[in-house]
Formats: structure tokens, C-alpha cells, sequence
């Protein structure tokens, strides 16, 4: 069974920074890639960035470039956003998400995902 687990998310004020990790297990993920998205009550799932498995595609939503940072360790079968000068508008719940094609911001190419963790941002 796959399970995609995501942590770290909490409060943090605005100019803060937090590490999102999302675990990935029970299949192979060679060769996929993996991605964030975050959404807001009563809004849709936004594209935050994604991630190819060899690591040279990485692409970001317009909104965090400069900000937040994917990275992936393959062994370990987990992704990362680095979130860095948070505003209050990144206040969502964050779910990482993996697709079998290469990284795209359509969370409909996206095959499995995680529970989501929220990320809270203060003024």
C-alpha cells in the first residue's frame, strides 16, 4: 500500500521559515516525480513545486519563487520544501503528491498523495 506522509508543518510568523518533508513508501518511486501543492478552505489546489527524480526539473507556482526550495533524497523516498520568508498568504494546508510523468503543476497528473500538514503563518 502507498502512503505519502507529510511533517513539519505548524505556526510560524511571517519572515519565518519551515521544512515540509513528505515520506514516500510501498512501491518504487524510481523515476517519478514528486510535487506540492496547498490549499485553502473553499479554494481550489494550488501548484507549489515540483520535482523530476534525477533532479534536474524543478519548477515553481510564480508565487513562491525565491522563497521556497524542493529538494528530493532518493534513497530515502522523501521530498522537501524548504519554506523560507513566509507571508500570511502561505497560510494552507500543504500535501505532496507523486506522479509517474515528469513534474507538472496539474494536480490531476498526480497519482497518489499525502494527508496534508498545515502550515500556519502569523502576523
Amino acid at each position: 500500500q502507498v502512503q505519502m506522509v507529510e511533517s513539519g508543518g505548524g505556526v510560524v510568523q511571517a519572515g519565518g521559515s519551515l521544512r515540509l518533508s513528505c515520506a514516500a513508501s510501498g512501491r518504487m518511486f524510481f523515476g517519478w516525480s514528486m510535487g506540492w501543492f496547498r490549499q485553502t478552505p473553499g479554494q481550489e489546489r494550488d501548484f507549489v513545486a515540483a520535482i523530476s527524480w534525477s533532479r534536474r526539473t524543478i519548477d515553481y507556482a510564480d508565487s513562491v519563487k525565491g522563497r521556497f526550495t524542493i529538494s528530493l533524497d532518493n534513497a530515502k523516498n522523501t521530498v522537501y520544501l524548504q519554506m523560507n520568508g513566509l507571508k500570511l498568504e502561505d497560510t494552507a494546508v500543504y500535501y505532496c503528491a507523486a506522479t509517474s510523468g515528469l513534474p507538472t503543476s496539474r494536480a490531476n497528473a498526480y497519482v497518489y498523495w499525502g494527508p496534508g500538514t498545515q502550515v500556519t503563518v502569523s502576523s
